[in-house]
């Protein structure tokens, strides 16, 4: 038999004094958490589900086999534990609240913009610079697309599209992600000043990337997708239970960059959404977002325009997706997701400014409670 456990934070707040203190911030976010779920399972099945707050969960985690222990002891206190900031070339990116992540696609085929910023060079510099005034700290440069279908791209292609786009917004003083599961590509992007990794397959499908990142020493994204080993990320999408399937599959991404010398500061995770999922699928991962914070890595989110949103809104086209966009990225704020990977940065921004303020002013406010 095997046996697995998770520990997945079910009642948020938006302070502690909401519930006289016994809540934990979440991932050291701006959302606190007050009621659990200790979930246990047996060769893939749940077996038992018990409920906990901060001070009960120690004798519901006595409950547990031997075998998972250490485990959940690790999950507990990685849901408490406050993220440090992320140094990007002169740039020092907080994670103690949501950050915007900027998506330029120097890209033909790209569903959301069309090539737009490949053939116009000087409209992709334009638009990056608009996305670092607007407030995102982080601009992902990508020049391969991954969408459903699309066929891999010839390393030298991808290098030719995007050193121009890095160069230029490194030389704007921007922080830069590059979006890319190929190790040449990875090279080249950080010889040209990129700062960050962003890789769909979570340094699977390149053998090469894992001991690339780890020789730079720089953060890299590990996003979940079923077919990352493959030319087709989206191929093989099929789970027993999609969360706990996520889960397991990020901590085994996790470990095998932590194995390859990528030290556990430098490790983001990212649930894949869209990735070879379902609408079922991809709800489900939304609704479970503050799990993932057990895994004691940053989280990004990468929602924007996605398929998802059309499906829930009457087929509208990649487009026309601005309103659920934020209302995912909202969602995503609310479980303590660090980064917000998105195309409409200024909407974007001034959602989370907004999300903010409501949540420094739960913070201050304690005129319900006696003196």
């Amino acid at each position: 038999m095997s046996d697995t456990v998770y520990i997945r934070p079910i009642g948020l707040v938006s302070g502690p004094q909401s519930e006289h203190g016994n809540a934990i911030r979440l991932a050291g976010s701006m959302v606190y958490a007050s009621r659990f779920a200790v979930i246990l399972r047996r060769d893939g099945v749940v077996v038992e589900r018990w409920l906990a707050a901060p001070d009960s969960m120690a004798e519901i985690l006595g409950r547990l086999p031997d075998e998972c222990a250490a485990e959940a002891e690790t999950q507990w206190s990685n849901l408490a534990l406050a993220q440090p900031p992320l140094e990007l070339g002169a740039r020092t990116i907080r994670l103690d609240q949501p950050q915007i992540m900027g998506i330029l696609n120097a890209t033909p085929d790209s569903f959301s913009d069309g090539g737009r910023f490949l053939d116009d060079r000087e409209a992709g510099r334009d638009h990056a610079a608009t996305m670092v005034e607007a407030g995102a700290a982080i601009i992902d440069i990508g020049g391969e697309s991954t969408r459903p279908g699309a066929k891999a791209l010839w390393e030298g292609d991808e290098i030719e599209r995007i050193v121009p786009a890095i160069e230029a917004c490194v030389g704007m003083g921007a922080a830069v992600s590059i979006d890319t599961r190929k190790a040449a590509v990875m090279e080249a992007a950080l010889e040209a000043g990129a700062h960050l990794v962003n890789d769909v397959s979570g340094l699977a499908y390149d053998p090469r990337s894992a001991e690339v990142v780890a020789q730079a020493g720089c953060p890299v994204v590990l996003m979940h997708a079923p077919g990352a080993g493959g030319d087709d990320p989206h191929h093989g999408g099929e789970y027993s239970n999609v969360v706990f399937d996520v889960f397991d599959a990020l901590r085994e991404r996790r470990d095998a960059a932590l194995s390859a010398g990528i030290e556990a500061r430098n490790i983001l995770l990212d649930p894949g959404i869209g990735f070879g999922k379902s609408l079922a699928d991809n709800l489900a991962l939304m609704n479970a977002l503050p799990l993932f914070h057990a895994l004691g890595h940053p989280l990004l989110l990468g929602v924007s325009r996605k398929r998802m949103i059309g499906a829930l809104s009457n087929e509208a086209e990649a487009g026309e997706r601005l309103g659920g966009s934020v209302a995912l990225a909202v969602k995503g704020m609310d479980a303590g997701v660090q980064i917000m990977r998105v195309h409409d940065v200024v909407e974007t921004v001034q959602a989370r400014n907004v999300w903010r303020g409501l949540r420094d002013a739960a913070l201050t406010d304690f005129a319900d409670l006696p003196g």
